[in-house]
Order: structure tokens, then C-alpha cells, then sequence
């Protein structure tokens, strides 16, 4: 009895487990960033990632792979490390990893347009709640909360700030890295899909060398810290595989995974890194967390529950 009380909650586990390891995550990347530049990050990340391949390359049949799938995975994979990489640099630019994580999970509002527009699938009511909750958590997280207090004097003194436009793009590229998890999960297995990811990081990061874009000279405990953010990202990955083969259903399992993770992090921030965030600031992450919870519950652009969730 108890054995079948465990095994139908297994899904909530690992998605647990997928949300604090990008929530560790999320706070190591943040930790290094006053000794790397996002370049050299996304280097140390992929290190990381690659140790993870051993876990997952047994699971994948060569009689699945499909080329025009892989291609499209490895394109979609780009877009994804790239958003990676911008968040790093939002580290580098001074935001907060409390305030940078859950701004960039809102990347659901994103894919939610993106399906209407190009899939032509239908809001939900609870995806339209989180729409109405997200915009002004996006506003007051953004530091820009004074739009809602004196919108005369926001519009005559706006200015953006160098972390939040870094962080704004890794919204944008989530988000449609997400709405392409559709196509992707049409053409390709959770593991093959799992390897074009680690592809297009590796990928990336040799761009990033052959160009000179890498700073080899970070310390030896920068490149741990970063190899270990990496492979954790690798694992919140596996781990949100498992749940769906433990039989957790697609929503469920991107909602508590995407939900959590924005509190892990918050709590973790506060924590191990001394932020501090204000009132208002605290609001809008509340908002933020609820925002994403509501856009990611019920949402049908992905229908594969084999589909991996890569995106942190």
C-alpha cells in the first residue's frame, strides 16, 4: 500500500528536486559573476552539463533519432543557451538573483502569445488571470514602479537599466524556446531531445572560444561553482524526465518545476547571497510566482508528456 502511495506521488518528487537544482543553480551562476563574464559562465556551464550525458546517452535508440528533428532541436537548443547566457550577463550587470529568476520564468506570457498567434490555440481563463497578474509583476520587479504611482514623471525620467534589458531578452528567447518545444516534441524523443541541447551548449561555447570571447582567467573556484551550476542544470532536466516516466502529466510537472524554482531561488538569494529586496520588490516576486503558476497551468502548447522542459 504504501509502495503505491509513494510510486503516485513520484512525479511530485522529482519535480521538486528539478526546482531546487535550478534554483541552486541560478545562485551559483550568480555567485561567480563578480569573477566571470558570461562567456566564460556559459563555458564553465557546459563542462558541467556534458558530465550529465552518461545518464541520459543510455536511453537513447539510434533507430529514434531523427536528423530533421535533431536540427531542429539543435537550432531551438541555440536560442535557449543564449537566453542562458543573457542571464549571466544580467549577473554581471548588477540584478539580483532574486529578482532576475522570477522576472525571466514569467517566459510562459511569451509562449502563451506565440501559440495564439502562430498555432492559433486558445487562452484559458487561468492563462488570461495570469496575464492580468504578471504585467504590473513585471512593472514593479523591473524597478519601474513609480509608472503606477506618477505616470507623468515615469515617462518623462524612463531610462533602462543594463541588468533588466539582459533579463528581458532571456524572457523573450525562454519563451520562445518553449513554443517550440511543440515542433521539437513531434520529431524527437525526451532523450534525443536532451543531447541537441547539450549539442547546442557545446556548440556555443566553442564559438565563444574560437572568437575570443572567453576569459580564461577567472579562478579555479569560479570554474567549480560553474561546472557545478552546470551539471545541476543537467539533473533539474533529468529529473523532470523522470517525473513524466513516473507518470506525471506535462502541466503539472512544468508548474510545480517553474513555480518552485522562483522560490528556491528567492529563498536561497536572501540566504547565501545577503540580498535584499523592498516591499514592493517582494510584492511583485509574489506576483511573479503566482503570475507563473496560472500562465503555466493548463496550457496545451505542449501535449508530449515525453517532452523535456530545459529552460531555467
Amino acid at each position: 500500500m504504501m509502495s503505491e502511495y509513494r510510486k503516485k506521488w513520484l512525479w511530485l518528487v522529482y519535480s521538486i528536486l528539478a526546482a531546487l537544482t535550478w534554483g541552486v543553480w541560478g545562485i551559483l551562476t550568480k555567485f561567480i559573476s563578480g569573477d566571470t563574464g558570461p562567456f566564460a559562465t556559459h563555458f564553465m556551464f557546459t563542462s558541467g552539463a556534458l558530465l550529465t550525458l552518461p545518464l541520459v546517452i543510455r536511453h537513447c535508440k539510434i533507430t529514434e533519432a531523427n536528423i530533421k528533428g535533431i536540427i531542429f532541436g539543435v537550432g531551438a537548443g541555440i536560442i535557449v543557451v543564449l537566453g542562458n547566457v543573457s542571464v549571466y550577463q544580467s549577473f554581471k550587470m548588477g540584478g539580483q538573483a532574486a529578482i532576475v529568476i522570477p522576472f525571466t520564468n514569467l517566459y510562459p506570457i511569451v509562449t502563451i502569445l506565440v501559440a495564439l498567434a502562430v498555432f492559433k490555440e486558445k487562452l484559458t481563463p487561468l492563462n488570461a488571470l495570469g496575464i492580468f497578474i504578471v504585467v504590473p509583476a513585471i512593472i514593479i520587479m523591473s524597478g519601474q514602479s513609480e509608472i503606477l504611482r506618477d505616470p507623468l514623471h515615469f515617462f518623462k525620467n524612463v531610462g533602462p537599466k543594463s541588468w533588466l534589458i539582459f533579463a528581458f531578452t532571456s524572457l523573450i528567447l525562454f519563451g520562445l524556446y518553449s513554443a517550440s518545444q511543440k515542433v521539437i516534441a513531434g520529431n524527437l524523443t525526451a532523450s534525443w531531445s536532451y543531447i541537441s541541447f547539450i549539442i547546442s551548449s557545446l556548440m556555443v561555447s566553442i564559438s565563444f572560444i574560437a572568437f575570443g570571447l572567453v576569459d580564461f582567467h577567472f579562478q579555479q573556484k569560479s570554474f567549480w561553482f560553474g561546472s557545478a551550476a552546470g551539471f545541476l542544470d543537467g539533473l533539474g532536466v533529468l529529473a523532470v524526465f523522470s517525473a513524466y516516466r513516473a507518470g506525471g502529466k506535462a502541466s503539472k510537472v512544468s508548474t510545480v518545476a517553474a513555480t518552485l524554482q522562483q522560490v528556491f531561488t528567492v529563498s536561497l538569494a536572501l540566504v547565501f547571497l545577503k540580498e535584499r529586496i523592498n516591499l514592493i520588490s517582494f510584492i511583485g516576486i509574489v506576483m511573479a510566482i503566482l503570475g507563473t503558476y496560472l500562465l503555466s497551468t493548463g496550457q496545451r502548447i505542449v501535449k508530449s508528456e515525453n517532452n523535456l522542459n530545459v529552460i531555467n
